[in-house]
């Protein structure tokens, strides 16, 4: 039995990176043998256990046989005469399919090292093209390392998307990877790499502009995304990517208050309050901060300071005293939109 660090932790070692999970490979054992070693079986598509200790996951090493369509179209092979070059083979790329053993050797069989150097991001086997989220994988990681496709790997998209394979794409899963590329340091790659073996168009046909992506939350830069399309584009898009409610609800708020917002600049105190309670931003001030955040993507055509501004006065009026000084209760709404617009206009 032989224990392997594999995948991401070996990578980001090498680049110099902050390691956060470490992932181990385990050749030569069975499932009894781990148990008896103490380790937890968690695994439910295949052989995978936690560590006593360390609560770390060590899976027995695998190969894997394309069984059906879409990414769960797969037989599992475990057994103790599975090599370690046979499980680093089923990997997506060279750079993920490396292995570092307990004294601290490389193990690189499909050259990852030297793509790693060089920076770029290859299939390892043919085997790449039976599961169609590796494209979305391989454009989450040039998003995340700014590396580029090698040719080959690129040809072979492209022919899985041409071929169909990507149709049977979950959404969760498209979700999860498109997410976690939106959140990288470059996710304009992600964009480019799409682009370029044809998936984007498929997948993501609205989605034409991808500006001022960077610094900010996955709300903020998923809205931002959306803000130069229609409101049903908005709900059509979420619903195909079965986007979350709160990365929905920003987008879509944007989305029905972009005029607003680009008019703000030249808006009456009166206006402004308007757009203010349309947006909730008294009952959901930070909801309200990250709208003002998608909006920044237009400044100088966007006056967000002003808007800022406007929103501080009308929150800084004392909602419950006006409403205690109100003649009648039908009275309280008026009086409180008469004293926040009189607080805006002092403002400005």
């Amino acid at each position: 039995m032989k224990v392997y660090a594999v995948g991401g932790a070996v990578r980001d070692e090498l680049l110099g990176l902050p390691v956060k999970d470490r992932d181990y490979v385990v050749v030569g054992a069975t499932p009894e043998e781990m148990e008896r070693l103490g380790y937890k079986p968690v695994g439910k598509d295949f052989p995978v256990f936690l560590h006593p200790n360390t609560h770390e996951e060590y899976a027995l090493a695998r190969t894997e046989r394309k069984s059906g369509r879409g990414y769960k179209g797969f037989a599992v092979h475990t057994s103790p005469d599975v090599t370690l070059e046979d499980d680093l083979r089923r990997r997506d790329v060279t750079i993920n399919a490396m292995a570092k053993a307990e004294d601290g050797a490389l193990i690189d069989p499909y050259g990852g090292k030297r793509d790693l150097e060089q920076g770029i991001l290859r299939h390892v086997s043919e085997a790449f093209a039976e599961d169609p989220v590796r494209i979305l994988r391989v454009a989450r990681f040039a998003a995340r390392f700014g590396f580029r496709v090698a040719p080959e790997t690129m040809a072979l998209m492209q022919k899985m998307v041409e071929g169909g394979e990507t149709d049977y794409l979950v959404p969760e899963r498209v979700w999860q990877e498109f997410a976690k590329g939106l959140m990288e340091r470059e996710p304009e790659r992600m964009f480019e790499v799409l682009d370029a073996c044809s998936l984007r168009r498929k997948l993501l046909p609205e989605l034409r502009e991808r500006t001022g992506l960077a610094g900010a939350t996955l709300p903020v830069r998923f809205a931002r995304l959306c803000w130069p399309l229609k409101e049903a584009e908005v709900e059509v898009l979420c619903e195909r990517l079965k986007v979350p409610s709160d990365v929905r609800e920003l987008a879509l708020l944007a989305c029905r208050n972009r005029v607003a917002l680009r008019a703000s600049r030249l808006a009456t105190p009166q206006a402004l309050l308007e757009l203010l309670k349309r947006a909730d931003a008294f009952r959901r001030p930070g909801r309200f901060a990250e709208l003002l955040e998608v909006a920044r993507r237009d400044v100088p055509l966007v006056d967000t300071t002003r808007l800022e501004r406007a929103y501080t006065a009308a929150a800084a009026v004392d909602a419950g005293a006006v409403a205690a000084a109100a003649p009648t209760p039908a009275d309280i709404p008026r009086l409180i939109d008469e004293r926040r617009i009189e607080a805006i206009t002092r403002a400005l």
